[in-house]
């Protein structure tokens, strides 16, 4: 498969000059086995320019605090959980830590209800298993222990999304950084280097809440919403620039309509307009800036496929109205009162509001 054909390259493919670049310059120490030093990743994260002017895109904007604590504790023996709202950029900082920090961000367990110890330990070729027995040659290692094995980081998401039981087999490989395999009398200890990002969702509590022993075992860092609109509309600009390169789709000037999306998401969110005279109810979604980035996408999407290739009030209509109303009695409440009390009262979005009447 070539590049060209790839819809979503791993972080370490699409920012691999980069990386390259980071590493040329980067004198700092490096803790084991870490491609980059800390502040290397750190400036990787969050965009810098490097002496010979290569420059730095940004993949986290915000606190450059915030992710100096997040890889500070991956060179710690603890493990780090970001913890976050939907859309807070977890998963996103995630991969691009691992990628970064290890070179490789696909060593990954994505959480379900259904998701089975075999994916935190390890499992068996049954086929193999049958015909010799238990070996090494007969196991599946999970990515942990690949992990654990190459002295790399392995990823957990939506760790509370995963049964009491498995998030537990967690707890020896955190605290002895060993992996027991009974089976074959033996264990893998861990090599330096490892160690695990898990991210929570902070809307499912209360789903599988973390036993007190192993939320012990991390160092929790909570990425925030955006602080400012100015930075939320420099994040889904980004994203919905990286995603229309991705998707073919013809770049075009979608500020102000970002600029719109944006504002309607904060508004409903806080609860209140963005000149604060005007209290508003809530929507029961999260409105993130993940939906906002896929509101643009598929207005994009519609003004190329079905339109005059601009995107307008028309093309964010109906991703908009979709996004907002999750629960059709209650947020169609919620949303008929914000188009009838804001969006028709703003003489410069009378377009917007004949567009979202037109879809309701």
């Amino acid at each position: 498969m070539t590049e060209q054909t790839i819809l979503r390259p791993h972080a370490e493919q699409a920012f691999a000059e980069e990386l390259k670049a980071l590493a040329a310059v980067d004198e700092r120490p490096r803790p084991a086995s870490w491609q980059l030093s800390p502040w290397a990743v750190v400036d990787y994260l969050v965009g810098a320019t490097l002496p010979d002017r290569t420059l730095i895109t940004p993949k986290y904007i915000g606190s450059r605090r915030l992710m100096e604590i997040a890889v500070a504790s991956l060179a710690t023996d603890r493990a780090l959980l970001l913890l976050g709202v939907p859309g807070t950029a977890k998963s996103w900082v995630s991969e691009h830590l691992a990628a970064a920090i290890s070179g490789d961000s696909t060593l990954l367990v994505q959480g379900t209800a259904g998701t089975a110890e075999e994916a935190v330990r390890y499992g068996w070729n049954y086929a193999r298993l049958l015909a010799e027995g238990p070996s090494e040659g007969a196991m599946v290692p999970s990515p942990v222990m690949t992990a654990m094995q190459q002295g790399r980081l392995a990823r957990v998401e939506e760790l509370t999304r995963i049964p009491s039981d498995v998030q537990d087999a967690l707890i020896t490989v955190l605290s002895e950084k060993t992996l027991p395999v009974p089976e074959l009398n033996t264990e893998v200890q861990a090599v330096a280097g490892f160690n695990i990002i898990a991210t929570a969702n902070d809307r499912d509590r209360g789903v599988n809440e973390l036993s007190a022993a192993l939320r012990r075992r991390f160092n929790t860092v909570v990425l925030p919403l955006p602080a400012s609109a100015e930075d939320e509309v420099r994040i889904v600009t980004q994203r919905v620039a990286d995603l229309g390169r991705s998707l073919e789709l013809p770049a075009t000037e979608a500020s102000a309509e970002i600029a719109r999306v944006v504002t309607v998401f904060r508004e409903l969110r806080s609860g209140i307009t963005e000149d604060g005279r005007t209290n508003l109810k809530s929507p029961s979604g999260t409105l993130s800036t993940a939906e906002a980035i896929s509101v643009i996408t598929n207005g994009l999407a519609l003004a190329t496929h079905f339109g005059d290739g601009e995107l307008g009030a028309a093309e964010l209509a109906g991703g908009i109205v979709g996004a907002v109303i999750k629960d059709p009695v209650a947020d169609g409440v919620v949303w008929a009162e914000y188009l009838e009390t804001v969006v028709k009262q703003r003489k410069d979005w009378k377009d917007f509001y004949w567009a979202c009447r037109e879809v309701q």
